[in-house]
This record gives structure tokens, C-alpha cells and sequence, in this order.
């Protein structure tokens, strides 16, 4: 007489064995996402911080280029002429432009005005001492070339800070504008440099006598 056994389902043994497993393939499916969801953050973040590195730099390198003058120079900012819209070899209001860093050096951003008032180049002073309300208004917002930090997130640009070589003169007769900062990048900070060369220099309009631009320079 035979006997015949049925097995309809698993052993206590398999059981376990396949809920090993699973864990270790979820487990693995679990840190391989993970892992290519911070290598896309990074890389966004990386891309995001360079792009901001190319505008910031091909900005104020064509400003600078394409200057008159620099009228004021301080560790956290710096005012150009940036042009002569009318020809006049007069600084307005409106052909001014700063750089500024802030107090805290955590950022580059572009200030511009509106008033097409005659300027001395001495009133040309910090931009927290809002000389520039005598003749004008001051454009908002800023153009930002490297963003302020949003709290509560931590700066991510630092050390920003303006300076010339010591070969070089001071404003209005200086040459080259450097300036230097600080990147957060995957956590890491890089440190970038941005140098400018004026190339449509009018130091020869200047006169130091009155402190202002000549009309004429005969």
C-alpha cells in the first residue's frame, strides 16, 4: 500500500529564506536610487553654481571692458561709468553702475539708476550712503549675479572682495578690476577669480582740478 503526499506550500525554512532575500534586493534597489538621486542633485547643483559663475563672470568682464571709468572703489563694491549714452563726456545718474558685494561678501548683484542729472565724480560715493538720491533714483531690483542667500539656507558664496593690483592706480585712472569669491559646490568651496582690463578708458577727461569730467579734451 503506497502512500501519496501533497505539498501545497512552503516550509517555515523557505519562507524566511525568501523574505532574506527580498530585504536584500529591496535594500539594493533602495541604495542604488538613492545614490543616483544625489548623484542628479549634485550635478544639478553643480551646473546651476557654474552657470551662475559664466553669467557673473561674462557680465562684469563686458562691463568693465566697455567702462569709461572707475569711479569708486571700496572692499564690498565698486561704481563704474559704465557708458556715455549721450556723448556728452559728462557722467549722469544713469550711466553709473555698481557691483556690490554687500557688508557680509556672500553675493554679486548689478545696481543701476534713473536721472540724467550732471554728476561731479567726487559726490560718487558707498552706496549705503545714498548720495545718488540727490539726482536720481536707484533701479529695483538688482540684477543678481550671484544670488543672495534665502534664509534659512547658509550662504553659498563667501570672501568676496574687490581689489587691484598693486602696479595699478586708484579710481578714476585705474586700469584692471579683479575680483575674487568664494563657491559652495557639493560642499566643497572653490575659490574663482574674475579679471577685466578697461578698454575704453577716458582717464584722459578727467580733470583733477574740479574732480570732474571734462567736455573737452583739447
Amino acid at each position: 500500500m503506497k502512500t501519496t503526499q501533497y505539498k501545497n506550500g512552503f516550509t517555515l525554512i523557505e519562507l524566511l529564506l525568501a523574505l532574506v532575500i527580498t530585504g536584500i534586493v529591496a535594500s539594493a534597489v533602495a541604495t542604488l536610487a538613492y545614490a543616483m538621486n544625489s548623484a542628479g542633485v549634485a550635478t544639478d547643483d553643480m551646473s546651476r553654481k557654474q552657470a551662475q559663475v559664466r553669467f557673473a563672470t561674462l557680465r562684469i568682464s563686458d562691463l568693465i571692458r566697455q567702462c569709461k571709468l572707475v569711479c569708486y572703489a571700496s572692499k564690498e563694491e565698486l561704481a563704474v561709468w559704465a557708458e556715455d549714452k549721450d556723448n556728452n563726456n559728462i557722467i549722469n545718474l544713469d550711466e553709473v553702475t555698481y557691483i556690490e558685494a554687500g557688508t557680509a561678501y556672500d553675493h554679486l548683484q548689478l545696481y543701476t539708476f534713473t536721472g540724467s542729472t550732471p554728476i561731479n565724480l567726487g559726490v560718487i560715493k558707498a552706496l549705503s550712503t545714498n548720495w545718488w538720491s540727490a539726482y536720481g533714483t536707484k533701479n529695483s531690483p538688482a540684477t543678481a549675479l550671484i544670488p543672495l542667500p534665502t534664509p534659512p539656507k547658509p550662504a553659498q558664496c563667501s570672501n568676496v572682495t574687490f581689489y587691484r593690483d598693486a602696479t595699478d592706480l586708484p579710481p578714476p585712472n585705474s586700469k584692471i578690476v579683479s575680483i575674487t569669491f568664494n563657491l559652495i559646490e557639493n560642499r566643497v568651496s572653490t575659490k574663482y577669480q574674475i579679471n577685466a582690463a578697461l578698454h575704453a578708458r577716458a582717464a584722459n577727461l578727467y580733470d583733477a582740478a574740479t574732480n570732474s569730467i571734462v567736455t573737452d579734451d583739447d
